[in-house]
């Protein structure tokens, strides 16, 4: 008789493959990229900084930083037709399905499949990086009514993001706080997106059909859309007075309780206290703690009884809110950082490629006869 294969539900624990792009690293619970904790990059690098690195596995240098953001910078328009796409979404629509369509658009101008030079490769990474700020935005703008705001090549990746958003550069800790969140989003090796982007890459598809994978996988609450839930679950309970027995009554009724856990961490997420940090500048910048002091409620009482840490989208969404941002923009922000990542991985899998085809446990029924219509 046959063995029973062993299930591992939702692939936990099993390794798929090799990456030399991002690890969580035990020793020291600190997630690096490319060898370099995550919390000293926020502390010395920009997020262009960080792009090259994922891409090209080594920190810039100062002319090759220079270069690669004339680059990124001069390649942020979107042309006439993509805009008219844009500008027949429904208003209705969430963000998420918006650049998701988008970035598949973006597929349609030109011919390309996986297995192509790593330059071909390249290119397209990059006109992703520049484009799909701009696609959020004006979709932004578009959805509330208001005039379309063009790149600038004069500002930074974050400062034009948030004044083609926001119609202005709003000041320097904020800037850099937005800045700080896009490194800790940028990468997080296998998670669920950036495994269906190599599932897609690995069939020799090419990378706008991967990375069209990818966010419809980031749109999920238990992935990306987390973040989302998380300000909207603080909303719910309003105020830090409420906090507790919200939470007593989540815990009796087994609701779930947004922004906490993660399945990589085994003592908290490392990528927390720096989120935390910029938290806590723009409490500053908006003379205002609720969120903060509704979170502080939450999280002792979810690490002492129930032993689980929040996990970065816990500070981002209160953050984000601080921004200025709507809710549904979390995810569709999310997409606008992890896009180095995801196509960090598309050239990774493209590199020493096989197709990803895992198999399954059948428990239908056994193999039968089929009757004709007249005897059934």
């Amino acid at each position: 008789m046959a063995k029973e294969p062993r299930i591992y539900k939702g692939l936990d624990g099993v390794v798929v493959d090799e990456t030399a792009i991002s690890k969580v690293m035990p020793e020291t619970n600190s997630l690096t990229y490319r060898g370099y904790a995550v919390q000293d990059l926020c502390e010395y690098c920009c997020f262009e900084e960080v792009a090259y690195l994922l891409w090209h596995g080594q920190l810039p240098t100062r002319t090759q930083l220079r270069t690669f953001k004339k680059d990124e910078r001069s390649r942020r328009k979107i042309s006439r037709d993509h805009l008219a796409v844009i500008q027949k979404f429904p208003k209705r629509a969430h963000p998420m399905d918006t650049i998701r369509t988008s970035v598949s658009y973006l597929g349609t101008t030109e011919i390309a499949w996986g297995g192509e030079p790593v330059e071909a490769d390249m290119e397209r990474s990059m006109n992703l990086l520049a484009k799909i700020p701009t696609m959020i935005a004006t979709d932004y703008r578009l959805r509330k009514g208001k005039r379309r705001i063009a790149p600038r090549t004069d500002l930074s990746f974050s400062e034009n993001f948030l004044n083609m958003c926001f119609g202005e550069v709003p000041p320097k800790q904020v800037v850099k706080a937005f800045d700080i969140s896009l490194i800790l989003y940028a990468e997080h090796s296998f998670n669920a997106s950036t495994f269906a982007t190599r599932v897609v890459t690995s069939t020799m598809s090419d990378v706008y059909s991967a990375v069209t994978a990818g966010i419809g996988a980031l749109k999920g609450p238990l992935h990306g859309g987390a973040n989302e839930a998380v300000m909207n679950m603080l909303l719910e309970i309003g105020h830090p007075d409420k906090a507790e027995s919200w939470l007593r009554d989540a815990f009796a009724n087994k609701r779930v309780v947004m922004g906490f856990g993660h399945r990589v961490y085994k003592w908290g997420d490392s990528r927390v206290p720096t989120m935390r940090g910029c938290l806590e500048g723009l409490a500053r910048w908006k003379n205002d703690r609720k969120w903060i002091e509704i979170e502080d409620v939450l999280e002792d009482i979810m690490v002492k009884e129930k032993k689980i840490h929040p996990n970065l989208d816990y500070p981002a969404g209160p953050a984000y809110y601080m921004m200025g941002f709507d809710i549904d923009m979390y995810t569709p922000i999310f997409v606008m950082s992890r896009i180095i990542g995801w196509t960090a991985h598309y050239m990774e899998q493209n590199a020493a490629n096989r197709l990803i085809r895992p198999l399954s446990a059948y428990t239908g029924v056994k193999q039968r006869r089929v009757k004709p219509i007249v005897h059934r």
